[in-house]
C-alpha cells in the first residue's frame, strides 16, 4: 500500500482532532440528586459518572497523540517510529494515522507498561 499524500493525512487528522474536541466540550455529566431508598439507582449513577470519567480520559490521551502525529507532519518526521527510527508500516498509519511506533515498538511500549 503506498503512503497517504501529507495533505490527506492533514485533513483526516485535524478533522479527529475536531471530533476528539468536541466530544471533550461535552464534558461530563454531574450525577442526579441522590435519593433515599434506592441504592441500585444510586449504584447505576456512580457506574455511570466513573464510565464516562473513564471515557473522558481516553479522548484527552487520544486528543494528545493526534497533536503529537500533527506536530510530527509539521516537522517531516510523520511515519517514522519515535522509538526506533525506523518506518511506521503504511498498513498501519491507514489504521491509526496518529500511530507513533511502529508495531514492535508499539508492543514493547504497552508491555512496559502494565
Amino acid at each position: 500500500m503506498t503512503t497517504p499524500d501529507q495533505a490527506d493525512v492533514r485533513r483526516l487528522l485535524e478533522a479527529e482532532r475536531d471530533r476528539v474536541r468536541a466530544v471533550l466540550a461535552d464534558g461530563i455529566q454531574a450525577p442526579d440528586q441522590m435519593t433515599y431508598g434506592s441504592q441500585a439507582a444510586a449504584a447505576s449513577q456512580v457506574f455511570e459518572q466513573q464510565r464516562d470519567l473513564a471515557l473522558h480520559d481516553r479522548a484527552a490521551i487520544h486528543l494528545e497523540a493526534i497533536e503529537a502525529a500533527l506536530a510530527r507532519l509539521d516537522a517531516g518526521t510523520y511515519g517514522t517510529c519515535v522509538d526506533c527510527g525506523r518506518g511506521v508500516a503504511p498498513d498501519r498509519l491507514d489504521a491509526l494515522p496518529w500511530a507513533a511506533r511502529c508495531i514492535e515498538c508499539q508492543a514493547t511500549y504497552d508491555r512496559q507498561r502494565r
